[in-house]
């Protein structure tokens, strides 16, 4: 009798039904109990990320105590049957395998750290107070965990570290934790308050020096460009005042003065980019295409081209004499808010409000490299003079950076505010000022804070006109300007009369905020 197609598959559903229903009706499988304490091994290694352990070395006591303990063994066993025997031993052989392959594993990376760890710190030494880490061999997965915080005067090393924190036939890892170095911070001089000078007639919101040394510029809210005597305003003398330019019908947000050409540039709240003869004191060139407004502007050390970013989110490349946008970098996702050029890759630095900076590379047009350790927006950037690295303020932190390759090096804590501007000079004093009229003085390459200052509201202003809007070193990098919620320009200069004797670094504060714990 031929069987139809459709009794097979109504045969073979059946049969899986039952299959499957037996599967299900039958209990679950017992676990293996070597693969389970695998698995709790593997989860306290991933949870507590400790070093395993050194290969087991057995000392005389121990030694002794475990042949004695194989021999009694060897008796009971042999007084036993050779049925259970051999019943015994197929169930030792399997879980002893897996152990014996996860411990030959542990010892391997154990030797491979040890070996990285004697040659950065030049030996196994362990410091009195340190932390003892150890894995028992024998337990299953090497999972147990012994510390030992007592210490009798010293640490003995290797397998006496062991025996002296009775950790018995298990293996032990001595570390030391190494002292953190305290760097010495240079010498300083104080800065303090030398003059003031008024005329605008808003919020002062930029600044820029001749590169002569001989004038500055401002840009305010009152639209209007002012050009000073640097030497009669230091003094407090009257006639600072050369000039003031007009065109701009918004507040003026940025400032540049070429050195290869008598241009100044600015940029302003309506969303222009003019370029200014210095020479004939008017408006030469129109940089038409930001669709909001413009708050930062650099130029370029070494070519004829400027960079500009606003509140369209992106940074727009110019040739300064044909007016043609050459790239438009495009990737932040706020305002571009403060820029930096350098003469080699990365050519173009952007920090923007969306907390993140980008390395540019500008004959490609395209991001090199993106920095998100920022917390909160950048408002700044400065590159130093003579090194090629770079300092960003945000209201989190400054933080220090390698321009090659935006590396990480360093973070500035303590200026709790938010932060406006930023000033390097050549003799690396770092100078970030706040939103709230605190100005903070660094050493640049420690990081030491050695001065902190608040600004004086002049008389006539209210308290909440304490901000700092931008702030600039002259050429020579002994004078310090700030331009300031107050209408005002003052000027900061270092004391004379100091001396490390009588303006000390205090090394004892220095030293307890290097060792403490660090907010990254």
């Amino acid at each position: 009798m031929t069987t139809s197609l459709a009794d097979m598959i109504l045969g073979n559903r059946k049969r899986a039904c039952d299959l499957y229903t037996a599967e299900m009706t039958s209990g679950t499988t017992p676990p293996f109990l070597p693969a389970q304490k695998l698995k709790v091994a593997v989860k306290v290694d991933q949870e507590y990320n400790i070093p395993r352990s050194s290969p087991t070395v057995h000392t005389s006591s121990t030694k002794q105590e475990s042949e004695a303990t194989s021999a009694a063994g060897n008796e009971e066993s042999q007084q036993r049957g050779p049925s259970v025997l051999a019943g015994q031993g197929k169930a030792k052989g399997e879980a002893t395998d897996t152990l014996n392959i996860l411990n030959s594993l542990q010892n391997e990376e154990a030797e491979r750290e040890l070996r990285q760890y004697r040659g950065k710190h030049g030996g196994s030494r362990a410091a009195s107070g340190g932390a003892l880490v150890a894995y028992n061999g024998s337990d299953a997965g090497g999972a147990m965990v012994s510390r030992s915080n007592k210490r009798d005067g010293r640490t003995p090393p290797g397998a006496a570290a062991a025996a002296a924190a009775g950790i018995g036939n298990s293996s032990a890892l001595a570390l030391h934790r190494t002292p953190a170095k305290v760097p010495t911070p240079t010498w300083h001089a104080p800065w303090k308050l030398h003059a003031v000078v008024a005329g605008h007639l808003g919020w002062v919101r930029a600044v820029a020096f001749d590169p002569a040394n001989e004038w500055f510029v401002t840009g305010s809210a009152d639209r209007t460009i002012k050009v000073w005597d640097l030497a009669k305003c230091a003094a407090g003398a009257e006639g600072g005042l050369r000039l003031t330019l007009t065109g701009h019908i918004s507040a003026v947000r940025a400032l540049a003065v070429s050195n290869r050409h008598p241009y100044l540039f600015s940029v302003a709240e309506d969303k222009t980019v003019k370029c200014w003869d210095l020479e004939q004191n008017k408006v030469i060139r129109h940089y038409h295409g930001h669709l909001s407004g413009v708050y930062s502007l650099a130029l370029h050390p070494t070519l004829d081209v400027l960079v500009t970013g606003g509140r369209d989110s992106v940074a727009r490349v110019w040739d300064m004499r044909t007016k043609m946008q050459v790239h438009v970098l495009g990737g932040h996702t706020n305002t571009v808010g403060a820029l930096a050029t350098n003469s080699v890759d990365p050519q173009i630095i952007t920090g923007s409000y969306d907390s993140t900076i980008k390395l540019w590379d500008i004959v490609a047009g395209k991001s090199m490299a993106t920095l998100t350790n920022h917390k909160k927006a950048v408002r700044d950037l400065k590159v130093h003079p003579k090194e090629l690295s770079f300092v960003s303020g945000a209201q989190d932190n400054l933080k220090k950076w390698q321009v090659r390759d935006g590396k990480f090096l360093k973070n500035l804590s303590g200026h709790n505010a938010v932060i406006n501007t930023l000033a390097i000079n050549e003799d690396n004093v770092l100078v970030s000022c706040g939103d709230n009229g605190s100005l903070r003085f660094w050493d640049y390459h420690t990081g030491y804070c050695f001065q902190r200052l608040e600004t004086i509201v002049q008389p006539g202003s209210l308290d909440c006109e304490a901000g700092i809007y931008a702030s600039a070193f002259d050429m020579s990098g002994t004078r310090f300007l700030t331009c300031e919620a107050d209408k005002t320009i003052k000027i900061w200069k270092e004391d004379a009369e100091a001396s490390p004797e009588t303006h000390p670094i205090d090394m004892e504060a220095w030293k307890q905020e290097c060792l403490s714990h660090k907010r990254w």
